[in-house]
């Protein structure tokens, strides 16, 4: 009889060496970043949708998109935005960490979260049913606005046979993407994953669903520099932001073997769920917390270690307050040294990619050694009163950082990332 016995896992150390980005501030993540850096902004009147009839008619807009950039004209006509985002992120991403993909396809894989999917294409899809009949829609609806074709799609373009599917957790999906690639290579499933987040919701049923919460922005319609403001005390809701980024996780041995050029090190991921509202936050943060405490703890190391924070940050009155409530409660004494600026000030809140892009922004940071500001902080609210970096960008010694992302439905995710070294 065969003696079975429960295998054990060391746990591999990820590190991250390519980062793409596409926001309202452009294509590119070194583009971005000097944008970010500048405290530029990326939010102007929407022009994606019709907006003269809805109650919040600006948005972060990616601009001058053009998806021939990076693929042909037929695969951009089977492709909704939210993917055609995902894919250029993705090139981005795999040709600065240089990886040769041939050489262990099987091993390398795609972690993309999407909130939403593609509601540009059932929106349009749904237009065409009710106007033309059901023999005209399209038999590409399911495969262009269903939310994994970010994951299959950049597989698919790049030849990535390893793990692939998508996280769905709102706001934290593309969190929650980077936290379980770094699993999957931890596992030892994977040498390397294209992770983070990508979305495309700026569409007259994104803002009208959203508006009907009134989770939006709307006393700024004709001044979108101003529109998003987080931890101001005027401020009155989120931008609809848009856009992707994804980053390049590989295995630390893998990645030094080839010589690769690394950038930060992915140590640990936390989640929770506030079980409280289906769209508000626990009312004292408490659940955010456990999140961060909990990638703490898988971090070994103590709250006084983390340098700075990337917030979810996004110009609601709830979010904001509570945010700021749940840093106090982890760092206690402490929080009010840690710079944590907003990165949505700048593109606006993009649903699903949020978790990406701030991730990206946050291994930036880290390699130079230097946080972005948080936009259109003017008048200071008493309920937010931690260092939102509102006089611009500031050089910060960066050893250790922490991400967060919070999520409609109560959930909520923390990554951890460190300054590489051996």
């Amino acid at each position: 009889m065969t003696t079975w016995t429960l295998p054990t896992y060391a746990p591999k150390r990820v590190v991250i060496t390519g980062t793409g980005m596409v926001t309202a501030l452009g294509v590119g993540s070194e583009h971005n970043w000097k944008r970010m850096l500048a405290g530029e902004n990326g939010i102007r009147r929407t022009t994606l949708c019709e907006v003269g009839d809805l109650d919040s008619q600006v948005s972060g807009e990616v601009p001058d998109f053009d998806p021939l950039n990076f693929m042909d004209r037929k695969e951009a006509r089977r492709t909704d935005r939210f993917v055609q985002f995902a894919i250029a992120a993705a090139g981005e991403a795999l040709a600065q960490s240089g990886i040769d993909i041939t050489k262990d396809a099987d091993k390398i894989g795609a972690m993309i979260g999407a909130g939403m999917g593609g509601l540009e294409t059932l929106e349009e899809q749904f237009k065409t049913l009710f106007e033309k009949g059901p023999n005209r829609v399209s038999p590409f609806l399911v495969p262009m606005f269903i939310s994994d074709m970010a994951a299959g799609q950049v597989s698919i373009q790049y030849g990535l046979r390893g793990p692939n599917y998508n996280t769905v957790s709102a706001c934290a999906s593309g969190a929650d993407a980077l936290g379980t690639a770094l699993e999957v290579i931890r596992r030892g499933d994977a040498v390397a994953m294209v992770a983070g987040g990508a979305e495309a919701t700026i569409t007259r049923m994104g803002i009208a669903s959203f508006s009907a919460l009134h989770a939006l922005s709307t006393k700024r319609n004709d001044d979108p520099d101003h529109a998003s403001r987080p931890y101001d005390l005027e401020r009155d809701g989120f931008v609809l932001g848009e856009g992707a980024a994804l980053l390049v996780l590989e295995e630390l041995e893998y990645a030094q073997a080839r010589g690769a050029n690394i950038l930060a090190e992915l140590v640990s991921y936390g989640q929770s769920a506030d079980a409280f509202h289906v769209t508000q936050p626990s009312p004292d943060g408490e659940g955010a917390a456990r999140a961060m405490n909990e990638a703490l703890k898988k971090a070994g190391i103590l709250a006084t270690d983390i340098d700075y924070i990337n917030p979810h940050g996004t110009s609601t009155p709830l979010n904001d307050k509570f945010e700021t409530m749940s840093v106090k409660l982890v760092f206690g004494e402490n929080a009010g040294s840690i710079p944590m600026p907003s990165t949505k000030s700048m593109t606006g809140h993009t649903l699903g990619a949020c978790g990406g892009i701030e991730a990206a922004v946050t291994v930036m940071a880290i390699r130079d050694q230097r946080v972005h500001p948080t936009r259109n902080l003017t008048v200071p609210d008493p309920d937010c009163n931690l260092d939102y970096v509102p006089e611009g960008a500031r050089n910060v010694q960066i050893d250790w950082a922490m991400s967060n992302s919070l999520g409609f439905g109560g959930h909520n995710s923390s990554l951890i990332f460190r300054r590489f070294t051996d």
